[in-house]
């Protein structure tokens, strides 16, 4: 995914899975959380239910308006984000699913190009 975070940007979010009910991964920048401030929520639904959440709160590299690139790969039992600060997030895949069928992108994040490998 590649992008360019908007001015002002609240956050944004990619979601991988089968549909807006089922999520293996939801990954979500938020640049002023009312809990953390600048953090990155990680989650997966199932059947419409969320599961427990996990926050990071290195968000170095997000906080500006400026183009990115987020690489997100499924390895069997886990996602591994490389985010543009060379930092990594591992969030497990709590679906075992093998194949994505559904992804989303909104928010603050003009996507500038998406490519699937």
């Amino acid at each position: 995914v590649e992008g360019r975070i908007l001015h002002e940007a609240q956050g944004f979010q990619i979601d991988l899975g089968c549909d807006e009910n089922h999520l293996a991964l939801h990954f979500n920048p938020r640049f002023n959380d009312d809990t953390d401030g600048a953090v990155i929520v990680c989650n997966s639904k199932i059947d419409g239910s969320w599961g427990q959440e996990e926050r990071e709160k290195h968000m170095t590299g997000f906080l500006s308006p400026f183009s990115l690139k987020i690489v997100l790969k499924l390895t069997g039992d886990m996602f591994e984000v490389e985010m543009p600060n060379g930092h990594e997030i591992k969030f497990p895949n709590r679906h075992i699913l093998d194949v994505i069928t559904y992804v989303r992108i909104r928010g603050d994040l003009k996507l500038t190009a998406f490519k699937i490998y």
